[in-house]
């Protein structure tokens, strides 16, 4: 079996490495010791399929796999499964987003069963943001569950193949579980902590908040690293570029934990292009971030800049010559098995 483990995964390609969660394109990179990228595909406002198509096509080659959204920010889109389904059939590799906000264990614990049945290998798990952020403040939030019993619900299902209940899957979800982080606000000495919670509950990628502060950050990893966390998780930084001073201002008062220093502002107000400082800007603290011990890859997030994704992934040198899975170049299970192999 070419060092597979014995067991398929029905609808998948290929059989479950030795020490694997899943059949996954993306953690069989992470695992191979490749910095990988991802990003976010911004849902439509659509039930047009095509926009899910040509919004997905940006990144072709160029990122390890795309984050399907769930009512980001408390604002309705198409929904993270219905992203997952049209784009999985086409050989994308998605990071499934599930919000405790919207549903309760019973819905979860379904879309769950049916992301992996459509092959979606990864699930992100959040608590979600508040309705009161969003653009139906009137909505009842759900929030039985948070983030941390999210992570042990997805683990029991496929660990014990059971529901939460107890009650016997016929087949469990074979998937890899991730979290948030957000080492940028305070209390700082307890973020590390929280992580190792986070691991305790099943997490076994993160992925952060966005950073503009590269000492912050090293702050936090020098902690995670005392902790012997870097050995247990994979650490994806959160990075995007800021269209300008006023935008970047906005987004520290008005969206929740992400941090931007002064110095970022001043930089992006003294520049003749602040569109393209703030690109710039982006390409630097990629490079920063590569160099950090214990980080295993960033996640550009490029609200309504989706399109210069290609530009900073290139121009940073971030996947350091490697290219990844274009979904087009697919023919056929051979070619998709030899590329599963080439990550071992």
């Amino acid at each position: 079996m070419n060092g597979f483990e014995d067991e398929s995964v029905p609808g998948y390609h290929s059989h479950i490495l030795p020490g694997h969660s899943s059949p996954g394109r993306f953690e069989r990179t992470l695992r191979a010791g490749h910095f990988v990228v991802t990003t976010e595909l911004a849902p439509p406002d659509s039930a047009d399929p095509a926009a899910v198509y040509e919004r997905a096509a940006v990144f072709d080659g160029y990122v390890d796999a795309i984050n399907a959204t769930d009512g980001s920010g408390a604002h309705c889109h198409m929904g993270s499964l219905a992203v997952c389904a049209l784009l999985t059939r086409l050989g994308y590799a998605l990071i499934q987003q599930i919000s405790c906000r919207d549903k309760n264990r019973i819905a979860i614990q379904g879309d769950i069963l049916g992301g992996a049945a459509m092959g979606v290998c990864n699930l992100l798990c959040l608590s979600g943001d508040g309705v009161q952020t969003g653009d139906h403040p009137e909505a009842k939030p759900v929030f039985d569950l948070d983030c941390m019993s999210l992570l042990e619900i997805a683990r029991t299902m496929r660990d014990k193949s059971t529901f939460q209940s107890g009650r016997k899957l016929d087949h469990p979800p074979r998937i890899f579980l991730g979290a948030a982080a957000n080492p940028f606000v305070e209390p700082f000495d307890w973020r590390p902590l929280r992580l190792a919670k986070k691991i305790a509950a099943g997490a076994q990628f993160v992925q952060t908040q966005y950073c503009f502060d590269v000492p912050r950050l090293k702050a936090y990893m020098d902690k995670v690293r005392e902790l012997g966390l870097d050995e247990k998780v994979f650490i994806i930084v959160g990075v995007g570029p800021l269209a300008s001073a006023r935008s970047a201002e906005w987004i520290r008062n008005n969206v929740p934990g992400v941090h931007i220093p002064d110095s970022v502002i001043q930089r992006l107000k003294g520049a003749a292009d602040q569109k393209a400082e703030g690109l710039q800007l982006c390409i630097e603290l990629i490079q920063e971030i590569r160099e950090i011990k214990g980080v295993s890859g960033v996640h550009v997030m490029a609200y309504k800049q989706e399109h210069n994704v290609p530009d900073i992934v290139t121009r940073s040198g971030a996947l350091n010559g490697r290219k990844p899975w274009h979904p087009r170049t697919y023919d056929g299970d051979a070619t998709v098995q030899q590329h599963l192999e080439n990550l071992q």
